[in-house]
């Protein structure tokens, strides 16, 4: 999965010009199970393609943020549709059990 940076004003912009469910991955850097996640959305990802898109989240460097969606565990996946948070993950799944949780709300 490339990365791609995107500029955007707000949190709320981003979530409003997202054309496709959005999957929001809350982590920081020194969490291990975070680093664990990361090869396990890019398979997500790729299994789902174009019906999802994946952002990281730094929740160091948006505290506020965190603080807004209540993440207190990370790492903290929320499934955004339509702008509104449609499902919460907290801790590790594997990608099999991944894709299985979020394409219902695809």
């Amino acid at each position: 999965m490339a990365t791609v940076k995107q500029q955007f004003s707000s949190f709320q912009d981003l979530l409003a010009r997202a054309q496709t469910p959005l999957l929001v991955d809350f982590y920081a850097t020194w969490c291990g199970p975070c680093q664990m996640l990361a090869p396990i959305l890019e398979e997500v990802k790729v299994r789902l393609g174009t019906r999802l898109q994946v952002i990281k989240i730094d929740t160091e460097k948006y505290p506020q943020l965190a603080s807004d969606y209540d993440i207190e565990a990370l790492p903290t996946l929320i499934l955004f549709r339509d702008g509104q948070p449609v499902d919460r993950i907290e801790g590790l799944l594997n990608a099999d059990r991944l894709v299985e949780r979020l394409t219902p709300a695809l």
